[in-house]
């Protein structure tokens, strides 16, 4: 059975190197593939003249795909093996994204995106499991940082190649399902140091999401301020006077502080007993760089500032929250709550934008600070109560 929640599961320290290069540059392959097709599927379905509703409508496939592939992953891998379950989302994920460029009618890209977004779901789901299960407890929280790390870095690329080969012919959809099947060959490499699940996951699904509830709200406060911020950020800054340009500089800001900050974080937190204090920390630091915003409209250095290392602390809350749920379970039951952890982001990239927007609509452009803030506030008070009521389940 997996080991019980009571402190860092083994005592091994050395880094299967093979197994974490395999699971990190897998999902990096996916990140580029994925940073590419989102800018490259909205443009495509605007230059066909689908309107803008339905072309959020279509983008919110994702987010139910992603809810619906969570809970049966784990199951998957239990059936087939990781390392086997992983390639077989690798085919379909390349394959879907290939089929968008020969979808001519509008409604077939419905069920190409829940394929897509299902099969990389399934590839983060798992490799985010591999990767906690081959770091060793006392580096979890730098192995984790680094994986943080070269994702951005991944999803980074992907505009920017996006960039470069425009949205013309099939040469972007071909570059993308590339991209995806060149993640099969370092999981095939690696695939005998996959982990094993040999046994069914001990909880229903659902009883993971409230298992390690500290892991599992951090990632859904993160789901929601990245996704529902990243998509109306840009509309809070130019009500508030900034131009175009400053707006999208202050999110490449927000985007550095991401990347730079995840392999600091990660080391301070195989420094510290409880990871739970440094995610009340991040979601501190949240709250008041949220509640700042409304005060720096005039001043665009000063919140470029404060968005960089807001970003780092917002982002921080993923790769902390996973390095937590890592050093609490074991075995098949990590795998069904990283299941869970990836559930509750899906759920947050839905919420999120939905709440803040509504928010801007109800209270002003200042409603996007405020929303934001609530999120943060909502979590600092869970993990308050977490701290103050220490449970042995963590």
């Amino acid at each position: 059975m997996s080991q019980p929640m009571n402190g860092e599961p083994g005592h091994r320290e050395d880094i299967h190197w093979p197994s974490l290069f395999a699971a990190i540059s897998a999902i990096s392959a996916v990140g580029i593939a994925i940073g590419l097709g989102l800018p490259l599927l909205s443009i495509i379905l605007e230059k066909r003249g689908i309107s803008s509703t339905l072309i959020g409508l279509n983008s919110a496939m994702a987010g139910i795909a992603a809810m619906a592939a969570a809970p049966i992953t784990t199951r998957l891998a239990h059936s087939f093996g990781v390392a086997r379950t992983m390639l077989w989302a690798v085919l379909f994920a390349a394959i879907s994204a290939l089929g968008f460029y020969f979808a001519e009618e509008f409604w077939m890209w419905f069920p190409l995106r829940i394929v897509f977004h299902g099969a990389t779901t399934t590839l983060f789901i798992l490799s985010e499991f591999w990767i906690n299960a081959a770091a060793p407890p006392s580096r979890r929280g730098l192995v984790l940082g680094i994986y943080a790390t070269v994702l951005g870095i991944g999803f980074a690329s992907g505009p920017l190649l996006f960039s470069v080969i425009g949205s013309d012919g099939i040469l972007p959809f071909a570059v993308g399902a590339i991209a995806i099947l060149a993640a099969a060959i370092p999981i095939y490499i690696a695939r005998n140091e996959s982990p094993a699940l040999d046994e069914k996951p001990s909880r229903h699904f659902l009883r993971y999401i409230f298992l390690v509830p500290t892991a599992t709200a951090a990632v859904f406060v993160f789901g929601a301020v990245e996704a529902g911020g990243l998509s109306l950020f840009p509309i809070y800054a130019t009500r508030t006077g900034f131009t175009e340009s400053q707006a999208a500089l202050l999110l490449t800001a927000m985007g550095v502080g991401n990347m730079v900050f995840q392999i600091p974080l990660g080391m301070l937190s195989d420094k510290l007993k409880d990871r739970r204090l440094l995610l009340s920390l991040m979601a501190v630091i949240g709250l008041f760089g949220a509640l700042l915003l409304p005060l720096l409209t005039s001043n665009w250095v000063l919140m470029a500032v404060v968005l960089l290392f807001w970003g780092g602390s917002v982002s921080g809350l993923y790769t902390i929250g996973l390095s937590h749920l890592g050093s609490r379970l074991t075995g098949s039951d990590l795998a069904a709550a990283n299941a869970a952890f990836v559930f509750c982001y899906a759920v947050g990239t839905v919420a999120g934008p939905q709440a803040i927007g509504a928010a801007i609509d109800i209270s002003g452009n200042d409603g996007f600070a405020w929303a934001i803030a609530g999120f943060f506030a909502l979590y600092v008070l869970l993990s308050i109560g977490r701290l103050l009521f220490r449970r042995k389940e963590g």
